[in-house]
């Protein structure tokens, strides 16, 4: 019995089909089995096809003459910049630290002033966050 939406996806996409996926989500560009196994490491051309063969029934990859593509992008917080994917939490992570460092070097006020705390606070506090969520992004690609 074939199963249909998110659910169905969350069932697939697991240990060894979930790293053939991000494989060739991470590579977007089409790529062949040989090259999925041996990226991989996988024992034989056949485990790979096992894998593919899963994500085509699934819909989330679909096969041109020139290898295999992702068809549906699951993975909706990653930017692709280039062949790295990262995710999009770190531009918050760059923004904060970039407001940080522009803090503390153009806009010092001569005299500290509970204003100027208050706000270095929250941009600590607001880095802090957006590198938790980013380690936490990381972690799960």
């Amino acid at each position: 019995m074939s199963r249909e939406g998110p659910d169905a996806d969350d069932d697939v996409l697991k240990g060894t089909t979930l790293r053939v996926y991000r494989f060739i989500f991470k590579e977007g560009k089409p790529v062949r089995i040989y090259e999925i196994q041996r990226a991989l490491k996988l024992s034989s051309p056949s485990l790979a096809q096992y894998h593919i063969s899963k994500l085509l029934r699934a819909g989330l990859v679909k096969e041109s003459e020139n290898g295999y593509t992702v068809d549906r992008v699951l993975f909706g917080n990653l930017v692709r910049v280039r062949r790295m994917v990262v995710p999009f939490q770190i531009t918050y992570t760059i923004l904060f630290a970039s407001a940080l460092v522009v803090m503390l070097t153009v806009l010092r006020p001569p005299t500290l002033t509970s204003l100027y705390v208050f706000a270095l606070v929250v941009v600590w506090i607001a880095l802090a966050a957006s590198l938790y969520e980013s380690l936490k992004a990381i972690r799960g690609l």
